[in-house]
């Protein structure tokens, strides 16, 4: 006896049916020498939708899918169609440009659907996607940890409406932004895509997804970011701003071709965690009174050393809005411009045309009073650099070595006479950032032995022992279970570890011997200031962060 199922007869003609449509829509696109979109593979942007009623769209067989900029992305049933022709004169008479794409019935469907659906975000204008205030509002009350954010993208990935995809990623994005996250990882696996935010400096996951959900979202971030649709092989950057309650906030979106699908990271360049005081930095008063000093002087050369994502341009953004004012030129080149800052120049470079060599050229021409390099990366703006430090000009810079006693063999090593350097240098000062204990749920304890032990030794070293505390046998560490007020990470913020090495005749007299990064460090030492390690060491037995945090960041012994 045969039996038939009816249901799954029907599903499989369906399949195939919907098969053949696009399999026709493909063949006909290369007949008419357009692209073909499957518009259910492909998420849709609600501004370009509303570029034509629904009743315009559905009469020509059009639909308006995507939109960067004035580029408008059209998808066409007919190409021929006199009235889909129509449209695409209505849309170029608006000053857009636009580009066709051949699609299916039920491609257009799918768009046609959409109308019908109203978004919680939408990108209201090119590489802005704005967030409703209330949502944000809403979204702020019911996150106070990951698991929090997790079940309400799983929640939005259940709904099977086609604005699902605008759902997740206002959730993903406003929860970044509810947690102070600096960047979101999106990676592909070989069954589902994860997903991670960096909170302080840390990767954390907060929860894996499934594949479709991704191509859906990878979609309408291209679009968002100006990155081409079709290509998945090469890197991508792009950008785009959210619009948060009249703040646009900068997203950089990078993407790389991965082994199962291309992944994605999104850096949020927030305002607010770069508009730090000097003072909050986390410098002792010793140090930054005499950094205060040093950037008031009016040439020299001020240098910041460490890897990326230790905090240097914090600092130097600090240190201009220190010392801005009215009567001084103040000009920066940057790759690229993170923050804007009022009151000062502000200039990107351009690979092949606009180089930090051409544009340090170019910006002293200008007659500056304080020039900032975003980074001394060759020798001929090492060369530029130190010669305006050297003809009145303050100069700002990073450079990247392991500690400050390094900067001096890299400069020498890109071809700066050791002989320059004494009098184009004030100060090289390196840095790293730890996280800080959460203030509301951190708990004291007696340190073990072994801690005790490499506690003492490191402060042993400290040169000025009124920095030391009395006490140096309690030490913090996070509450277990963290607190509401830290999102229950246990830390909430960070904060710098520091050295300097100020221009001394010690140091004066030592360079001019090509020494090694150690005798300069020894030579600095009189000066009292300490080492990053025992920097640390000081913010851990004052309850600043933990010994484990600090070991993350730097080598303790």
């Amino acid at each position: 006896m045969v039996v038939f199922n009816d249901a799954e007869e029907e599903k499989r003609v369906d399949f195939l049916r919907r098969r053949e449509e696009e399999e026709l829509a493909q063949m006909l696109s290369r007949k008419y020498g357009v692209e073909y979109v499957d518009l259910t593979l492909v998420a849709i942007n609600n501004e370009a939708l509303k570029l034509l009623t629904q009743d315009e769209a559905r009469k020509s067989e059009t639909a308006a899918f995507g939109r960067v900029n004035k580029r408008i992305s059209l998808a066409v049933r007919a190409p021929q169609n006199p009235a889909a022709q129509a449209i695409v004169q209505k849309l170029k008479d608006l000053g857009y440009e636009v580009t066709v794409f051949m699609c299916s019935q039920e491609s257009l469907k799918r768009a046609y659907d959409h109308y019908a659906d109203i978004s919680y975000a939408t990108e209201s204008r090119a590489g802005v996607f704005e967030i409703s205030p209330q949502e944000v509002e809403e979204l702020a009350g019911k996150v106070r940890t990951l698991a929090d954010i997790s079940a309400l993208i799983n929640d939005a990935i259940e709904i099977k409406k086609t604005y699902r995809v605008t759902r997740i990623l206002e959730i993903i994005l406003a929860g970044a932004m509810s947690l102070g996250a600096s960047d979101v990882h999106l990676e592909p696996e070989e069954k589902d895509i994860r997903l991670r935010y960096r909170l302080d400096g840390v990767l954390v996951d907060v929860l894996t997804f499934d594949a479709d959900t991704y191509h859906l979202m990878l979609s309408r971030l291209k679009l968002l970011s100006g990155l081409k649709l079709n290509v998945a092989d090469v890197a991508q950057d792009g950008r785009f701003s959210i619009k948060l309650k009249g703040q646009e906030i900068e997203l950089r979106t990078s993407l790389i071709p991965g082994n199962y699908a291309e992944t994605l990271v999104l850096r949020i360049l927030n305002p607010d965690s770069i508009s730090v005081p000097l003072e909050a930095l986390g410098m002792t008063e010793k140090l930054r009174t005499r950094i205060e000093k040093e950037i008031e002087r009016p040439n020299g050369m001020v240098l910041i050393t460490g890897p990326t994502g230790s905090g240097k341009t914090t600092s130097l953004y600090a240190f201009l809005r220190k010392i801005n004012n009215p009567q001084d030129k103040i000009i920066t080149i940057e790759d690229p411009i993170e923050y804007h800052l009022p009151g000062i120049v502000q200039t990107q470079v351009d690979k092949g045309k606009y180089t930090f060599a051409e544009g340090l050229r170019a910006v002293l021409r200008h007659d500056p009073e304080v020039v900032m390099i975003g980074e001394i990366r060759d020798s001929e703006v090492a060369s530029t650099a130190v010669n305006a430090a050297l003809t009145g000009h303050l100069v700002f810079s990073t450079l990247h070595t392991n500690d400050a006693a390094g900067s001096f063999p890299r400069l020498i090593d890109l071809g700066i006479s050791e002989k320059v350097l004494s009098s184009a240098i004030n100060v090289v000062m390196a840095q790293r950032l730890v996280r800080v204990l959460c203030a509301h749920c951190k708990k004291q304890r007696a340190a073990t032995p072994e801690e005790k032990t490499s506690i003492d030794k490191v402060l042993a070293g400290v040169v000025d022992r009124a920095l030391v505390p009395a006490d140096t046998t309690q030490i913090w560490e996070a509450g277990p279970q963290g607190c509401p007020e830290c999102h229950g990470r246990g830390y909430k913020g960070r904060l710098g570890i520091f050295e300097s090495i100020f221009m001394d005749s010690a140091i004066e007299a030592i360079i001019a011997t090509r020494p090694s990064e150690r005798e300069i460090a020894l030579a600095a030492r009189p000066q009292g200031m300490p080492t990053m390690v025992e920097d640390g060491i000081l913010k851990v037995v004052l309850g600043i962060t933990t010994l484990e945090e600090l070991k993350r960041v730097v080598d303790v012994a």
